[in-house]
């Protein structure tokens, strides 16, 4: 087999699944991580259709289940904290509650897909890569810290501002289509005395706020708060003061905690704050550089699907690799006529999802101009219909599990 060595950069949950698969098949494996260690928080997501089946291959499934999030349900509250809504059967972080799917903190899930790779991986933490040489044997890889190596391969799995993206392709603006909002994620003590459960406020005129949803067995609080920006913000994304600064300017004067919430943030030990965005990319591939998940085909939290998309292309791309005995052209082709296809529909459920909630969100402007105007005798000015009866969403269940995974 030729090209056995491979560098990935990112450690987070595509990096450590490839590295499973890679090691398994007989490859060596190197994982580059700009964090000085595994790097704790995140959301809480999502391991749905073909990536439970990934999970259960890999004998972790039941890992993940015993470190699921354990959720009784979830309440919309207005600005004084007034019960608006409460659902025992959904969350809005995780969806249907019965349904087969696992909600897992990111931090949890990495830290099981890294044990699964084992000790054949090694690691560099507190670096990254800062230049990249290739050539038709190899792939010469500058490091920040001054180190410099070779690799047959090199693995881009490092996230929606994927430094491996840049140096192999360009900048990210050729690449990265904005939402329309950002969003921060972060731990709290857990002050609202949750129990397995989670409480959002949006704020009014908007399609977004924020919510805490109780985990660690109810010790802490996942905190999440956003907001709308129609165009992207200039802002440096590695600068955490900049991004506090930030959310707590378009959220000053909000009802219900989100003062509370807002000053949780400062304490935080794993503040994470991005734009809600998507990469579309003409190929996932560049030579002898190839990349995986939300580097190469991010499509947002509000897809739902990111950590299921990187789960299975993980495996995909370790497989092709194995079927072609390590013909990078051969297999990166193959890795994306496999994918391309099941990632542009998971990608549409993000754009499905945002216009999901718009759609709420007129509906429940209408319903009060329809009170307002049979108030004043107008109900020439009330609304027909509802907007789902007019916007064809798509089926969330069906294009999550649309793809059949092959066997390598």
């Amino acid at each position: 087999m030729e090209n056995t060595s491979v560098l990935i950069s990112g450690a987070s949950i595509g990096g450590p699944a490839l590295a499973y698969w890679l090691t398994r098949y007989g490859f060596d494996v190197t994982i580059v991580e700009i964090s000085d260690g595994p790097r704790p928080g995140g959301q809480a997501i999502d391991v749905r259709g073909p990536a439970l089946e990934v999970a259960e291959r890999m004998g972790v499934l039941d890992d993940i289940r015993a470190a699921r999030v354990r959720m009784r349900g979830m309440s919309m509250v207005d600005a004084e904290g007034n019960e608006l809504f409460r659902s025992e059967e959904r969350t809005i972080t995780g969806g249907d509650l019965d349904s087969p799917d696992v909600e897992i903190l990111r931090d949890d899930l990495s830290r099981i897909l890294a044990e699964a790779a084992g000790d054949r991986v090694e690691y560099l933490y507190g670096d990254s890569i800062a230049g990249l040489e290739q050539d038709a044997d190899r792939v010469r890889v500058y490091f920040a810290s001054g180190l410099q190596r070779d690799f047959d391969l090199v693995v881009g799995a490092d996230g929606l501002h994927s430094n491996t993206r840049r140096l192999a392709f360009g900048p990210e603006d050729a690449f990265i289509t904005h939402l329309g909002t950002y969003l921060g994620v972060w731990t709290a003590p857990n002050f609202l005395g949750l129990d397995e459960w989670q409480v959002f406020h949006q704020v009014p005129g908007s399609s977004w706020g924020g919510g805490a949803m109780s985990v660690r067995d109810n010790r802490e609080v996942r905190v999440y708060l956003g907001f709308e920006a129609p165009e992207p913000l200039d802002y440096d994304y590695r600068d955490t003061s900049e991004q506090q600064r930030l959310l707590a300017e378009r959220l000053a004067g909000g009802g219900w905690e989100l003062p509370r919430l807002l000053e949780t943030m400062k304490d935080a030990p794993d503040f994470h704050f991005d734009a809600m965005a998507q990469v579309h990319m003409d190929s996932w591939s560049s030579g002898r550089v190839v990349l995986l998940g939300d580097a190469g085909y991010c499509g947002s939290p509000l897809s739902g699907q990111g950590t299921s998309m990187a789960m299975v292309g993980a495996y995909v791309l370790a497989g092709e690799l194995k079927e072609a005995d390590g013909n990078h052209r051969k297999a990166f082709d193959a890795y994306e006529r496999e994918l391309r296809d099941y990632v542009s529909a998971n990608q549409e459920l993000a754009l499905t999802n945002k216009a999901r909630v718009e759609a709420q969100q007129a509906a429940a402007m209408t319903s009060e101009t329809d009170a307002d105007a049979d108030a004043a005798g107008h109900p020439d000015q009330a609304a027909v219909g509802h907007p789902d009866e007019v916007i064809d969403f798509q089926d969330f269940g069906e294009i999550v599990n649309s793809l059949t995974l092959k066997a390598y």
